[in-house]
């Protein structure tokens, strides 16, 4: 499994209605991606990272999707460009069931 961290750090703090509203606009073209085991939204508590987490089943298709073009529209979209991290997940705990 490959986990990503997307990072966007501003100098000020995002403002957390916007963030909400993103995700919200957002979340439909990743519900039901092949290979996408899960994404989320968050902010960190400074308010100046925004953070994405995605884990995917597959480490090639995890690694294609963040194509120049996506790493371009996200810029848009936050203001700042993201750090990408790609991260090797050696487990989980999925309580989503329970």
């Amino acid at each position: 499994m490959l986990g990503v961290l997307v990072t966007f750090t501003q100098t000020d703090k995002f403002d957390r209605a916007t963030l909400a509203n993103i995700a919200g606009e957002l979340r439909g073209p990743f519900e039901g991606m092949p290979s996408l085991r899960f994404k989320s939204f968050m902010l960190d508590e400074d308010g100046v990272r925004a953070r994405n987490f995605y884990m995917w089943d597959d480490e090639e298709k995890g690694r294609a999707f963040f194509t120049e073009e996506i790493v371009n529209k996200v810029t848009g979209i936050y203001g700042v460009p993201p750090k990408i991290e790609y991260l090797d997940v050696v487990g989980f705990v999925d309580n989503s069931g329970t």
